[in-house]
């Protein structure tokens, strides 16, 4: 009997404090997200992001599972932003708006959500693989720098590889209409938005991951935050 009652404080101090860190990144991805030219940077008919990056960050301090969960509420601030303040080709991201002949459906809300909840879940699992196949020393220090900036790259890569690539396959031709673009042109507007955005979204991601993760993911750190 004394062991139970000594037992649930401590589970239920476990609980509220990782519902209090998935609340503050929470936070964080929403403050990004609303506030004008900090998380969604406009850029003409598109938008660069940098959201994603709390959200690889809270996947290598809390597990995939929370990081994933958090992916989804990126994709869900998108999903509003595009709704309430579209750009031309707001439809590839909300099926509540249109653009004259041009309109959303199931593959916006695909697009919107799926590689966002990946952004929580796949930089978790390529760290965890550099860590393991990481040298002794690096394995007892508990932080891999190369395994944070490749954490990082990928995170960033999975989000706007997914992204581009589903706005072909579901939207093709009205993508690259609305985008002003020639539609003889074809993928190459898809690559060209990928090396535009997503290298140097991707660089910068792997440069900010390394230098908040090394922080935040020492042992001695991580203790005193609770993760």
């Amino acid at each position: 009997m004394n062991n139970s009652t000594t037992q649930k404080p401590a589970g239920s101090r476990y609980s509220t404090m990782s519902m209090v860190q998935v609340a503050i990144f929470g936070a964080i991805i929403c403050i990004m997200a609303f506030t004008p030219f900090l998380g969604y940077i406009p850029l003409g008919f598109t938008r660069a992001t940098i959201i994603h990056i709390p959200v690889i960050i809270a996947s290598l301090l809390m597990g995939p599972k929370k990081g994933g969960a958090l992916g989804f509420l990126f994709g869900l601030t998108s999903f509003i932003n595009n709704t309430i303040n579209p750009s031309a080709t707001s439809f590839v991201f909300t099926p509540f708006y249109s653009l004259g002949e041009f309109s959303g459906g199931i593959g916006s809300v695909i697009i919107c959500f799926i590689p966002r909840i990946l952004v929580g879940i796949v930089p978790y699992f390529v760290y965890k693989l550099v860590l393991r196949l990481s040298s002794e020393t690096t394995k007892n220090r508990g932080v891999s720098n190369i395994g944070l900036v490749l954490a990082g790259i990928s995170g960033a890569l999975v989000n706007t590889l997914l992204v581009m690539n589903l706005i072909y396959i579901f939207f093709g031709d009205a993508y690259i209409k609305a985008s002003e673009k020639a539609v003889s042109l074809g993928y190459m507007v898809i690559l060209s938005i990928i090396g535009i955005n997503g290298v140097p979204e991707a660089i910068i991601a792997g440069i900010l991951t390394l230098c908040i993760g090394k922080v935040l993911l020492k042992k001695n750190v991580r203790e005193r935050l609770g993760f």
